[in-house]
């Protein structure tokens, strides 16, 4: 087992795995009421094995096993990073903003070498959605008395070598490693009474497929809550049952014996 696999991202049937640990547990008596509901939403909260592992562990089952093979997915429709890296020379090479703005974002090829400028102005130059014209580019970023905001999607290798006079580079995840096959950005360029920031989001779909993996953990964690009070109401209307025909059966028992004596 490596050691940033627990780090893999957990699926549903990973998860649902935990809490069938759970309910038996919960069955057999080795949690009660409490810690069964506390465990269960922090295994539909959890998100990697990481997380999963500790639920467990004190459970006849032991530790959730971590998966030999890449449980990470994509959102659907979003290509991989080999596909992006397109060649070429680039949809644009710069963007200027004098006393206003310009922007690249959406479904551009970033070149190996874009310069923008913003001079009492600012720039945006948005990665989320761009392909790339080579494995490594360079993004060289001049900012006096504006700002320039560079974005890059979750996976892309960033490395900041600007100088800021009277203003400031901020790349504040510049040691995030990337993924495999990623390009790498190099940030430079010049900060002089203005500022040039670099930050880390997520892409459309990757927004999207949050939300709805939220939206599906929250109705299979009240699915969940619904089936289990059904379980108890049912036990305990089975446990009532028991009890009153065991009660029944001693009443006529009673009148039986009672019967028999007086005839004797």
């Amino acid at each position: 087992m490596t050691d940033d696999a627990p780090e893999l991202r957990a699926s549903d049937a990973d998860r649902e795995r935990v809490a069938e640990v759970l309910r038996d547990a919960l069955a057999e008596g080795r949690l009660d009421m409490e810690e069964f509901e506390e465990r269960l939403d922090a295994t539909y909260k959890a998100r990697t094995y990481g997380e999963l592992a500790p639920i467990t562990r004190d459970l006849p089952v032991g530790a959730v096993a971590v998966p030999k093979v890449d449980m990470v997915k994509r959102p659907e429709g979003e290509a991989g990073w080999a596909e992006r890296i397109v060649g070429g020379e680039g949809s644009s090479t710069w963007g200027v903003a004098v006393m206003a703005g310009f922007q690249r974002k959406g479904r551009w090829t970033a070149p190996r070498r874009f310069t923008g400028v913003a001079f009492m102005g600012g720039g945006e130059i948005d990665l989320r959605e761009a392909n790339f014209a080579d494995r490594e580019i360079v993004i060289n970023c001049v900012a006096i008395m504006g700002g320039i905001e560079v974005i890059v999607p979750p996976g892309v290798e960033v490395v900041v070598r600007g100088v800021g006079i009277m203003g400031g580079f901020d790349e504040r995840d510049e040691s995030v490693p990337g993924d495999p096959g990623a390009p790498r950005v190099i940030v430079t360029g010049l900060a002089f009474w203005g500022g040039v920031e670099v930050q880390r989001k997520p892409t459309r779909a990757q927004r999207q497929a949050l939300r709805e993996e939220r939206r599906r953990e929250r109705l299979e964690r009240r699915e969940q809550r619904r089936e289990l009070r059904e379980s108890l109401r049912d036990e305990q209307y089975e446990t009532h049952r028991e009890m009153l025909e065991e009660h029944r059966d001693m009443w006529r028992h009673g009148k039986r014996r009672a019967r028999e004596q007086g005839e004797d």
